[in-house]
């Protein structure tokens, strides 16, 4: 951190900001002080002689004595200048000098200032200039300048192509060799969507870093079985990850070479190549020289499953942001901490880096919790009914990554067609309105809130408490256009029935089946939600599979029926039956083979099964509707309106 100096105005300490850069690495932001005339020698020494002299329109190969004391000394008003840093080393810098109509240095009031930007060229291509003009301009209109102008050398295109794509309303002209800009700095409607954009897909992108990584390292696995290090590593081994995995536990004897056929070392330096991604797994006393171990040598991302953070009090809630400060300092970002891990079932990835002892299958819904006591439960209820994930995220703490990051990763992701949430605080809810109705545009959007009538956050949550009352939560929800429902359960099945079913037409819901009552309340439950149930169909106790198939092939055809609710109760043989369903068998597979016949044959709509005591029945449309093809429209219409209370073929019983 800086040394703090007071040269005219107070040191500016709501400047600094941690950015995320395009490629998906972090650097923190922050204003250039006196104490920084080595870190800056040290940085232009490592800039490029091109670079230079774009920067300087003449050769320029060091920086003189009075240059570095013009560039580190500040008023924070007429001048200033702005660092991005990644560690403790700077990879750019960007200055504004107030000057007046002539161009000539100017005071407050004057409204325009002339500003420049230098990059490393190791850096160039990240994002750094746009992140950092963004920056500027917001401090520059903080300080009443309304103007920028830049003098730029022709064969700097990539400076040019900043300005240009910056959004803000522009002037060029070519005087003396030069191309000389103007750019107003009141913010437009393009230069917010720039700004939104690159955010988004620097945020997407540092996700996507972390789901899947060509190499990972478990930071604190055990000698002996057992221990959360041990059992993340053959979670992951189990998996299948098709990367390269490594043992690290610098209390490793030196002859020691695997652990479960893993390379073991002491510490990531000893592995000999960069590691995308570490999961840490030691206590929360030693979780610091674990983080400077992989920031030092290059992981691009950490998973911290140690606990002992802001969920145990004053003292974890200071190790919590020092936590983060370390690890944005080398570029990071962090799952956690308290975090139950992550998934990505890829086939090009199989990461298990989680200590879910089991994978979930294949699938097309991205799973969000913050809690790992949810996420088990939830983990466990969709293997049970057969349903696929494409990823799975518990953030635990989420100090850092949280639901925002993921939505926005999920919006662009390919391989995940509904996203499933468990939120117990929205930290953001201006910016999760936003994100959550981008991505409900496109692809479902399902959520549970927990914490609904408490008025807190859980105390490891690195966010405020969400003080809105939970009908505002609802509300905020709706105009997302995120379904929201009461329990996981009912998440669970939501997710199924809209991952593997085509989405309703419209509101008009057939109801048929061989129990009155059930039919009765689904109605009452398709009122209450505001959909328009058709007056059910009643096929009576004596009704076979083949009475079902028929019954829902004719309101699948229906024109006036846009999805079906199918209820059915268990039946009893009727005597002198001869043949499986012929007279009431009470074999669920022979009605689930009618059901699924009848849905496959006719127009793609919505076939809810709510059934009463039949597991047969339950896990043979579990079976059958885990590899039936998708027939979702193209394109797909968002969510809005209710959701039905209906739960997908193979659901839990009612």
């Amino acid at each position: 951190m800086p040394t703090r100096t007071e040269p005219e105005h107070a040191y500016p300490d709501h400047w600094e900001a941690d950015v995320v850069l395009r490629d998906g690495g972090t650097a923190r932001i922050r204003p250039i002080t006196p104490a920084d005339a080595d870190r800056l020698v040290s940085f232009y020494e490592q800039v490029s002689d091109e670079s230079k002299y774009y920067r300087f329109f003449a050769p320029y190969p060091r920086l003189s004595d009075r240059d570095v004391h013009r560039f580190t000394h500040h008023d924070y008003v007429d001048r200033v200048g702005l660092a991005m840093a990644a560690g403790d080393e700077f990879i750019a810098t960007v200055r504004y000098d107030r000057v007046d109509e002539r161009g000539r240095p100017a005071a407050y009031p004057a409204d325009s200032a002339e500003v420049a930007f230098l990059v490393q060229d190791a850096h160039q291509g990240r994002g750094v200039a746009s992140a950092l003009l963004e920056h500027i301009a917001a401090v520059a209109r903080e300080r009443d300048i309304r103007r920028f102008t830049a003098e730029v050398l022709p064969a700097n295109t990539k400076m040019i192509k900043v300005f240009r794509d910056a959004g803000y309303t522009q002037r060029r002209s070519f005087e003396d060799g030069s191309v000389h800009l103007t750019l107003d700095l009141e913010p437009t409607a393009k230069s917010l969507a720039v700004q939104r954009g690159r955010e988004l897909r620097a945020e997407a992108r540092s996700v996507q870093r972390l789901l899947a990584p060509r190499s990972v390292a478990v930071v604190g696995v055990s000698r002996r079985p057992g221990g959360v290090g041990r059992t993340t590593l053959g979670n992951l081994l189990a998996s299948g990850f098709t990367g390269r995995l490594h043992a690290v536990n610098r209390a490793f004897p030196e002859d020691l070479r695997t652990v479960d056929g893993v390379a073991a070392v002491r510490s990531l330096g000893e592995i000999g190549e960069p590691v995308d991604l570490a999961v840490v797994a030691v206590p929360a006393e030693r979780v610091p020289e674990a983080v400077a171990d992989c920031g030092e040598h290059g992981a691009q991302g950490l998973v911290v499953l140690s606990a002992g953070y802001a969920e145990s009090g004053a003292e974890g809630r200071e190790r919590q942001r020092e936590l983060v400060r370390q690890a944005r300092s080398y570029g990071m970002r962090i799952i956690g901490p308290n975090a139950f891990g992550i998934i990505n079932t890829a086939e090009e990835v199989r990461l298990n880096a989680s200590l879910a002892p089991r994978s979930p299958v294949p699938g097309r819904i991205g799973l969000f919790t913050q809690s790992g006591a949810i996420g088990i439960a939830l983990l466990a209820g969709l293997h049970r009914r057969g349903a696929g994930l494409s990823s799975f995220i518990s953030a635990g703490n989420r100090a850092d990554v949280s639901g925002n990051d993921i939505l926005q990763y999920w919006h662009e992701d390919p391989g995940t067609d509904v996203v499933l949430l468990y939120l117990e605080s929205i930290g953001n809810p201006r910016k999760f309105t936003r994100l959550a109705r981008r991505t409900a545009a496109v692809k479902p959007v399902v959520a549970v809130k927990g914490a609904r009538h408490t008025g807190s956050a859980p105390p490891g949550h690195a966010v405020p408490a969400t003080r809105i009352p939970d009908a505002t939560v609802g509300a905020l929800l709706r105009q997302a256009g995120v379904i929201r429902v009461d329990t996981v359960t009912e998440l669970v099945d939501a997710g199924l029935l809209l991952a593997g079913q085509p989405l309703p037409a419209g509101p008009r819901v057939a109801i048929l089946g061989n129990s009155e009552s059930l039919g009765l309340l689904a109605y009452d439950a398709c009122l209450t939600e505001g959909l328009r149930p058709l007056p059910p169909v009643d096929l009576t106790t004596s009704a076979t599979p083949a009475d079902f198939r028929a019954a829902l092939a004719t309101a699948l055809d229906d024109g006036a029926c846009d999805a079906v609710i199918v209820t059915a109760i268990p039946w009893v043989e009727e005597p002198g039956a001869t043949e499986p369903g012929d007279g009431g068998s009470g074999d669920g597979e022979v009605l689930a083979e009618a059901l699924t016949d009848a849905a496959a044959a006719g127009p793609a709509k919505p076939v809810a099964v709510v059934h009463v005591e039949m597991g047969a029945l339950a896990d043979a449309l579990s079976a059958a509707t885990r590899t039936r093809p998708r027939a979702r429209p193209e394109p797909a219409a968002p969510p809005g309106g209710p959701e039905p209370d209906a739960t997908a073929p193979g659901s839990r019983p009612v």
